[in-house]
């Protein structure tokens, strides 16, 4: 057991350097883009990058979640080279047919979305829509073969092109939202095509074949990732026409803000389905399945806890312009439900273990419903605070229905005491630090810290974290220093 979690955490780091990287990146550019973009501009440029991400989910069809899994199946060298050339010619094929089907339509499409009607904004999104997809697959494809230190390069390498030219378009050209989505994917198209070129034997532009077996996978999980998905682009929507793309802007903020969750989330995203697929004792992997959702619930909850005690002092210091203060009002929700959202993956592969993949909808579209009904309820009186209540409210339901669904395809002992005791003190503590230390000067950031330091030991004091796991964590650590 301890062997295999540290293969997860080893992963788990190579796959979030890059967002590390990011994130420190992030607290000299975001202060530059909030000072050169108005909120509106900000509301724009988020709202089409989600729905990128969205669209892209729907054009790969399930392959790549597919491809991880089918990947573990047969450990035939050739084999597997065919069903990587299978996977990168099927998202190659049908994301250039979107994006050239799409680019006549850009300034319609853009009124739909935004409002807007910007056809050169939507033409760089299309771009970028067809980076990401292909993109996604070639990550993939590093992952199932646990290349670490290719996978560390080549987004690293995206990391730094991206906030180069996003800061020369944005900050010295004065591109505004254009210049915000053309830097980020222009910089994913050089990337992809150097990880092409690197992979070229796993690559292909023949007419896929063989894909019935991973279409049949792949095919209904795409309801359920576009629905769980479509949280991140139905609030932004929503703000833009309910509310105002100022108000988008400053939720957008929050978002980006929650990016030391994200960045946890990412990388166990990316580092746990090729381990969780990988394991074929089943005693055994039930056992580390839920250990692992332990030590999730652990981690993302103080990182939760972090946030909420420092929103205040986080956005005042990385907003450049006061319009955006009042996105400290939604940045602890924001940050809450994309810690859901990991849980999600987790019982996901659940499903995936026993390649069941059509109960993951009726879960993420309850979601989804209920993340609409909460927004149209809360944003009017609430505002961006609101539509990030909606967002944790959304993933609650989730999990709720995809626990319900999942749990008969593959029995885990979830640590239910521990995982209660988790959530109960963290979220008593952070409520009680939250209206009890001052929320403003060096004083109240000094105690806010203090308290958030302390929350380990209440974990310890509940019995969450025992003297026994303390002393193999040690020794997990000196080893991997060794």
């Amino acid at each position: 057991m301890a062997a295999l979690l540290r293969r997860l955490a080893a992963s788990t780091a190579a796959y979030q350097a890059s967002s590390v990287v990011s994130s420190l990146l992030a607290l000299v550019t975001i202060r530059l883009y909030t000072s050169y973009l108005t909120t509106a501009q900000l509301g724009y440029a988020e709202t089409l990058l989600t729905a990128i991400i969205l669209l892209s989910i729907v054009l790969r069809f399930g392959i790549g979640e597919a491809f991880v899994r089918f990947w573990f199946d047969d450990e035939d060298p050739e084999r597997r080279r065919d069903l990587a050339r299978t996977a990168t010619a099927f998202a190659l094929w049908t994301s250039t047919a979107a994006a050239l089907l799409a680019l006549p339509f850009a300034g319609t499409l853009a009124g739909w979305l935004l409002d807007l009607h910007d056809a050169t904004l939507m033409s760089f999104g299309i771009l970028g829509l067809w980076a990401f997809t292909n993109l996604e697959i070639a990550y993939a494809l590093l992952r199932v073969e646990e290349r670490r230190r290719t996978y560390l390069i080549a987004s690293l390498s995206n990391v730094i092109l991206t906030v180069g030219l996003t800061v020369t378009l944005v900050v010295f050209l004065d591109n505004g939202a254009r210049g915000y989505v053309l830097g980020n994917y222009a910089a994913s198209t050089v990337v992809l095509l150097g990880l092409l070129v690197a992979q070229r034997d796993r690559v292909s532009l023949r007419p896929p074949r063989g894909l019935r077996p991973l279409l049949a996978f792949g095919a209904p999980t795409i309801p359920a990732d576009a629905a769980a998905f479509a949280l991140n682009v139905v609030d932004r929507a929503y703000l833009v026409r309910a509310d105002s793309p100022g108000a988008a802007g400053q939720y957008a903020l929050a978002a980006k803000l929650s990016t030391v969750v994200i960045v946890a989330v990412r990388g166990f995203q990316a580092a746990w389905p090729p381990l969780a697929y990988s394991m074929t004792d089943e005693e055994q992997a039930a056992r580390l399945y839920a250990r692992v959702t332990t030590a999730y619930v652990v981690v993302t909850g103080l990182v939760v806890c972090g946030v909420a005690l420092v929103a205040r002092y986080a956005v005042h210091l990385l907003a450049g312009d006061p319009s955006f203060y009042p996105a400290q009002d939604a940045l602890p929700w924001v940050a809450l439900g994309w810690a859901m959202y990991g849980l999600v993956v987790l019982l996901i592969t659940v499903a995936g273990r026993a390649k069941i993949t059509t109960r993951n909808f009726p879960a993420t579209l309850a979601g989804l419903v209920a993340n609409v009904i909460l927004l149209v309820t809360l944003v009017g009186p609430l505002g961006i605070t609101g539509a990030g209540i909606a967002l944790a409210g959304a993933y609650v339901v989730i999990l709720v229905v995809l626990h319900l669904l999942t749990r008969g395809l593959f029995h885990v002992p979830f640590e239910t005491r521990r995982l209660t005791a988790t959530v109960v003190s963290l979220t008593a503590w952070t409520v009680a630090g939250v209206l009890l230390l001052p929320e403003t000067g060096a004083v109240g950031l000094v105690s806010r810290l203090a308290w958030l330091a302390a929350a380990p030991l209440l974990l310890v004091g509940v019995r969450v974290i025992t003297p026994t796991e303390l002393r193999a964590l040690a020794r997990m650590r000196a080893a991997s220093s060794a």
